[in-house]
């Protein structure tokens, strides 16, 4: 996947998880610390898909911090910082919970998605063509124009088929329809300086500089320049 953005010349933004389905602690795994550095290191965004995948609106208050210190540590263990940007898992982060106060409170951008692959559900029903067909139909819907609109489309790496087929397919074809692909804090039009802080911030993390912005799955971006942020879900 990152060979594949670096020919194409696009980034991506990817959400890790810290420790989860048995891979091992991403900062205590070689293989992990190499590629998040290289990720680092080429200009994608790296962001938080907290430590082992639970529902953020599931589980209790203290379980909930758990979730999203512990990647932080081992984030920062890795390219020594942390991340503004969480996406949550199963797109569950609710105010009745307090999950998003919670994240507000903690100085996090909640981020969902607009273009879902769906590519996690097709791999075991032997349907993968339908994530190659509905984001190539998405990208090329009536109305739809690199001049007007941008969109947030989801993958997960950890799948073979996306690692070999439906990432250059959806690189390929922004590229041809005259879009960019960006991570999403670009897509937002947020600094580069935002997307991450310096372990060991005080308490008050959200600070008079850095608000907490939720995107809904609904919203279109409309920028002056129209590009395709791919959060990718590292697993």
């Amino acid at each position: 996947i990152l060979d594949l953005f670096k020919r194409y010349d696009a980034k991506a933004t990817f959400f890790i998880t810290g420790n989860n389905i048995a891979k091992g602690q991403i900062d205590k795994t070689q293989e992990f610390i190499d590629v998040i550095k290289r990720m680092d290191a080429e200009g994608h965004q790296i962001a938080s898909h907290t430590w082992t995948h639970l529902d953020l609106s599931k589980i209790d208050a203290d379980t909930r911090k758990h979730q999203i210190l512990n990647v932080e540590g081992a984030l920062n263990n890795i390219i020594g910082k942390i991340p503004s940007y969480v996406r949550p898992p199963y797109s569950s982060c609710t105010a009745d919970s307090g999950c998003e106060q919670f994240m507000q409170d903690m100085g996090y951008h909640i981020i969902y998605f607009k273009l879902d692959t769906d590519d996690y559900q097709q791999k075991p029903q032997g349907t993968f063509q339908n994530s190659l067909d509905w984001f190539k139909g998405n990208m090329t819907a009536p109305g739809m124009s690199p001049e007007k609109n941008s969109t947030i489309s989801i993958s997960h790496d950890i799948i073979n088929e996306t690692a070999n087929e439906l990432t250059e397919l959806m690189l390929k074809t922004i590229t041809e329809l005259g879009y960019k692909g960006v991570t999403v804090g670009e897509c937002l039009g947020d600094p580069k300086d935002n997307w991450y802080r310096q372990f060991g911030d005080s308490a008050d993390r959200v600070g008079a500089n850095h608000s907490s912005t939720s995107v809904s799955s609904n919203f279109t971006f409309i920028p002056s320049q129209a590009p395709l942020s791919t959060p990718y879900t590292l697993h």
